[in-house]
């Protein structure tokens, strides 16, 4: 769950004392916009999305008046503006009017989980404005702390003094950045991110005053709750196939996933988090979606999530791609006796589907889980390949790619003619990605 924008992560800010820009909703009157006007000199229009968006700067959808008349045509322009990002494309629902803060620094701050360091790690940097990921690494810095003593000034005055930062903003940022880890810490999120930070004039010196907001839950944290944001905020930032999956999240068993093309050809059952980052990069737009399902889940739990992917994509599923590294503890006879008995319940009720099946994995109990699959695709006269856990995952991954191609090329059609079916061409895929 994310939430991005000033609208509510003023409010947030709040919560922890830090100073925010002055904002104000699509609900702002023009006598209110033309106050926030005299009191700043200049606003800017930003549209309101669900969820995480990012880069609306780079793609124009930031406005900025002087003036009522030119505020109220940026409103319309961008109340209900269109944004592609990230492979998704997402739609407005409102914008804030938020006043302009006359600055001559900009700061980038963030706090994040960190799996390499394995602990919450402060990045900053003085060089502001710009796109992080442009920065070079002697601009910036990242600096895990523990989490039982929390973000402390001197971890802060450490690093701005690292990255030799002006020394008028050092004291603001160190007196203030500390508030944020009280926010991320106490409401459950996983990471908090302010950019930019103007460093403003107020009545005793410079002040840090956030300008931009992103922040990320972690779902099954009670902590989110005590924010009491309202569900619809998370509601449209996912799929159908998304929140039917997300319906499944238990104490056992992973159940995250992500639609990366809802056009693609490639359905992976994805297991384990390194699995996951390789074969979604690997596959790119091919792949239909991004998952990961290890954890040992039930077979119950499995039967359903395959249920699920099987409803939603497999009518325009060239490769059926069921991979993940050597489990610990996963039992892979019962995930995919699940994942089999879903396939053989869709094809009964759907009839032969022309597909090719590919499997890799290892872990125990994995000649029985190996064994069962093969029989259920052999019932359903189903190609498919089968490598076991001493293969590599990214040339199992390059056999999936070509085995893609080679479906596209023609493949699809001679398996359907093994099915009896009728010979499906370009246009009756193209109508079940449609559907």
């Amino acid at each position: 769950m994310q939430l991005t924008g000033m609208l509510h992560g003023a409010k947030l800010l709040k919560l922890a004392g830090f100073p925010t820009s002055e904002v104000l909703g699509p609900e702002a009157s023009e006598r209110e916009i033309k106050e926030l006007i005299d009191r700043h000199g200049e606003i800017f229009i930003k549209p309101v999305f669900k969820g995480g968006v990012g880069k609306k700067g780079k793609s124009g959808l930031i406005g900025r008046a002087k003036d009522v008349k030119t505020a109220l045509a940026e409103k319309e322009r961008l109340y209900f503006v269109t944004h592609t990002f990230d492979k998704r494309t997402m739609k407005a629902n409102g914008v804030t009017f938020e006043g302009g803060v006359p600055a001559k620094h900009e700061v980038y701050f963030s706090i994040a989980d960190n799996t390499r360091y394995r602990a919450p790690t402060m990045t900053i940097t003085h060089h502001g404005g710009v796109d992080i990921e442009e920065l070079s690494r002697d601009k910036i810095v990242e600096v895990p702390f523990d989490p039982l003593t929390g973000l402390k000034s001197f971890v802060v005055a450490h690093a701005l003094s690292d990255l030799g930062a002006p020394k008028e903003i050092i004291s603001p940022l160190v007196q203030n950045l500390p508030k944020l880890w009280d926010l991320y810490h106490h409401y459950g999120m996983t990471t908090l991110e302010l950019n930019p930070i103007r460093m403003g004039m107020g009545k005793s010196g410079l002040v840090p005053i956030a300008c931009d907001f992103k922040c990320g839950f972690d779902r099954d944290d009670p902590r989110a709750a005590r924010l009491e944001l309202p569900e619809s905020l998370f509601t449209e930032d996912i799929s159908d196939f998304e929140q039917e999956i997300n319906q499944l999240r238990t104490y056992q068993g992973q159940s995250d996933v992500y639609v990366v093309n809802p056009k693609g050809t490639i359905l992976a059952l994805t297991f384990g988090g390194g699995a996951n980052s390789l074969v979604t990069e690997a596959l790119g737009d091919d792949a239909i979606i991004s998952s990961d399902f290890g954890g040992n889940p039930p077979y119950e739990k499995m039967r359903d999530v395959a249920r699920i992917s099987f409803n939603h994509w497999l009518p325009q599923t060239n490769v059926l791609f069921i991979i993940g590294g050597k489990a610990n503890n996963t039992d892979i006879f019962i995930t995919f006796r699940a994942m089999a008995d879903a396939l053989r319940e869709y094809i009964s009720a759907h009839g032969p589907q022309p597909i090719t099946v590919v499997i890799g994995r290892g872990g125990p109990n994995l000649v029985r889980g190996l064994v069962a699959f093969r029989d259920v695709l052999d019932a359903l006269r189903v190609p498919y390949r089968i490598f076991a856990f001493d293969s590599a995952m990214s040339s199992v991954v390059d056999y999936v790619k070509g085995i893609d191609k080679w479906m596209k090329a023609g493949g699809r059609a001679e398996i359907a003619a093994a099915l009896g079916l009728v010979a499906e061409t370009e246009e009756t895929v193209l109508r079940a990605v449609a559907e």
